[in-house]
């Protein structure tokens, strides 16, 4: 299992879970099973997808109940097929019962976002473009979804507004130009004496040429048409030094539709909130095989 979480804050997300499932307690299991009842159920998949959520899945489990065993049968970012066992988990039954639903959501949710991750990386393979995610994520969830974006093969862009900056339309707007706001971010990251790569929000091939002029590490190539893009990335690849090409991403109005044509324009990465913001969960269920 992959388990390079901080794990306090993956506890209180779990626990925070089970808390809102579980409120004064499960009610239906504690008035239907025979006290000391002990079970062994196994997790499988109804459908054909990419494995991700194992470790907060195993985690519910244990905060319920710390004697409760959890095998994980799989990793993360494998495979699974309908019928094919992911896990296994056995202990008292009443405990395991009452961590059922929470682990699920848990892994069904994050099993989606790395099967639908990997269906877009599919399609643009070998065209050198690569599926990165966005910050487009459930509020509190980010740092687990974004590990099941990389479980489905994809790569993340910017875990949050402290690590990179990206310069969006509303920043233009309010600093006056793409070449104000530019010269802005680098005049103060020289007084904090700190070194961030800068990317722009383009959406038109005059600002394309506006934020090469001011120096743009990245450029980000906003939901332009396909002849657009190819015209765009024409420009920039012309402007660019050699050993330090401009990075060109694709965003906006990002479907599988459109995924192998946006990637043949010759952009570096294009980024995709379906990933996260969209994924449909994967049908993953937890059966009951053995009771004492």
């Amino acid at each position: 299992m992959d388990t390079k979480f901080d794990l306090d804050s993956l506890k209180e997300i779990v626990a925070r879970a089970l808390r809102e499932d579980v409120g004064d307690g499960d009610v239906t299991t504690e008035w239907t099973l025979a006290p000391g009842t002990v079970a062994s159920a196994r997790f499988e998949a109804r459908q054909t997808g990419i494995l991700s959520g194992l470790f907060p899945a195993s985690l519910a489990f244990r905060e319920v109940d710390a004697s409760l065993e959890f095998q994980a049968l799989l990793s993360d970012g494998d495979r699974v097929e309908p019928g094919r066992p992911i896990a296994e988990v056995r202990g008292a039954a009443g405990s395991l019962l009452t961590g059922e639903r929470t682990a699920l959501n848990f892994m069904r949710h994050l099993s989606g976002i790395a099967s639908t991750t990997r269906q877009y990386v599919d399609a643009v393979r070998n065209t050198g473009a690569r599926i990165v995610d966005t910050r487009k994520t459930t509020p509190g969830l980010r740092e687990l979804e974004k590990r099941a974006v990389l479980h489905g093969g994809g790569a993340n862009h910017r875990h949050g507004l402290f690590d990179m900056v990206l310069i969006k339309d509303n920043h233009i707007a309010a600093a006056g130009s793409i070449a104000a706001a530019v010269r802005s971010c680098r005049t103060n990251m020289k007084r904090a004496d700190a070194r961030y790569e800068i990317e722009v929000e383009t959406g038109s091939l005059d600002q394309v040429d506006e934020a090469v002029r001011s120096g743009a590490d990245w450029i980000m190539l906003d939901n332009m048409n396909d002849e657009e893009m190819r015209k765009a990335v024409a420009r920039i690849r012309a402007a660019s030094r050699p050993d330090q090409p401009i990075v060109i991403e694709a965003s906006g109005a990002i479907t599988m539709e459109r995924i192998g044509a946006i990637a043949n324009t010759g952009v570096d990465m294009i980024s995709v909130g379906a990933l996260t913001h969209s994924a449909p969960a994967l049908d993953i269920s937890l059966n009951v095989v053995a009771s004492t």
